[in-house]
C-alpha cells in the first residue's frame, strides 16, 4: 500500500494510492497513521478493510495538499556519510561505524510545502535521500530479523544548513532540525511495495539542473545493518524513521565553489517507487 495524509496542515486525514493512481480517503476506517497504528499491525488491517470498503471511499483531488505520511514520529534518526561518493566530495574519511544524529520532529512537513530558509542562514542545502520506517518496538534485534521491524519507505529530504551543522561546535543537529527541513512523501510504500530496496534511483534537482543522481545500491551501510545496529543502542519504535544517507551532489560539494539555496528557488526531487516531491524556498519572516 502507498499511505498517504491528507489536507490542511495540522489537519491531515488518512488516505491510500490506489493502484491506478487514484487517491482515496479513508477516515472511516477510524485511525491515523500513529506510532499505535502501526504497532498494532495497522497496514495489515487497513488492508482487510480495503478489501471491503475502498469502493465507498471518498475520493481525494489530485490538487489536494499532501502532509508528511505519518504523524509525527517519537525519532527521527539520520545516518551521516552513507554514501562514499558523497563522504568524498565532504572531505570527510568513510565511517568505520554508522555516524549518528537525530532531526527534530518538528521539521517534518509535507512533500511540497515551502522550504523556510532559517533567520541567519547563509548555507542552507539539501540532501535527497531514502528513510525507513520501523514497523515495531526493534530492541538489540539481529542484523539477519532486522527487516521483519521494517514497515516501509519514505521519499525524505534531509534540508542542511551548513554553517549551524559544522561551525558552531560540531552539533549537527543544530544545522539539520530547523523548522521546515524534514519534508517526508508524499506516500509511505510499505515494505511489498518496493522489490528490491538496494537498487533505487534517487535524484534531485535545483531550479531545474541535476545535482543529485544516485542508486541506493551504493549505500555503505545497509538497511537491515543499519536497523540491528541502532536496536543495540536505543528502542526502534513503531512509526520511528531512519534517513539512509545520500549521494554525491549536495551544495556543500560543489566545484569551484559550494551553492547554497536562495530564496525562490525550487527543489524537485524522487525515488524510484517513493514518488517525486517539489519544494519551494522562502525567506525567514520575524
Amino acid at each position: 500500500m502507498k499511505l498517504i495524509r491528507f489536507g490542511q496542515a495540522g489537519k491531515e486525514k488518512p488516505g491510500i494510492v490506489l493502484q491506478d493512481g487514484k487517491r482515496i480517503d479513508v477516515s472511516a476506517f477510524g485511525e491515523d497513521y500513529t506510532e499505535r497504528f502501526f504497532e498494532t499491525n495497522g497496514p495489515d488491517r487497513l488492508g482487510k478493510w480495503l478489501s471491503d470498503n475502498a469502493g465507498r471511499a471518498p475520493v481525494v483531488s489530485n490538487a489536494e495538499r499532501l502532509g508528511a505520511p505519518i504523524v509525527r514520529p517519537s525519532k527521527l534518526i539520520c545516518i551521516g556519510l552513507n554514501y562514499s561518493d558523497h563522504a568524498a566530495e565532504s572531505n570527510m574519511q568513510l565511517p568505520a561505524e554508522p555516524i549518528i544524529f537525530f532531526k527534530a520532529t518538528s521539521a517534518i512537513v509535507g512533500p511540497e510545502d515551502d522550504i523556510t530558509i532559517p533567520k541567519n542562514s547563509i548555507k542552507t542545502d539539501w540532501e535527497v535521500e531514502l528513510a525507513v520506517v520501523i514497523g515495531k518496538k526493534a530492541s538489540y534485534v539481529e542484523e539477519k530479523d532486522a527487516m521483519d521491524y521494517v514497515a516501509g519507505y519514505l521519499l525524505h529530504n534531509d534540508y542542511s544548513e551548513r554553517a549551524f551543522q559544522l561551525e558552531r561546535s560540531g552539533q549537527w543537529v543544530k544545522g539539520k532540525s530547523c523548522d521546515t527541513f524534514a519534508p517526508l512523501g508524499p506516500w509511505l510504500a510499505t515494505k511489498d511495495e518496493i522489490k528490491d530496496i538496494n537498487n533505487l534511483r534517487l535524484w534531485l534537482t535545483v531550479n531545474g539542473k541535476t545535482m543529485q543522481d544516485g542508486n541506493t545500491k551504493n549505500l555503505i551501510f545497509k538497511i537491515p545493518f543499519l536497523v540491528s545496529y541502532l536496536s543495540q543502542f536505543m528502542s526502534l519504535l513503531p512509526g520511528d524513521i531512519i534517513t539512509t544517507g545520500t549521494p554525491a551532489g549536495v551544495g556543500l560539494g560543489q566545484k569551484p565553489e559550494p551553492v547554497y539555496l536562495k530564496a525562490g528557488d525550487v527543489v524537485e526531487l524522487g525515488i524510484d517507487g517513493l514518488g517525486q516531491a517539489k519544494q519551494t524556498l522562502v525567506a525567514w519572516k520575524g
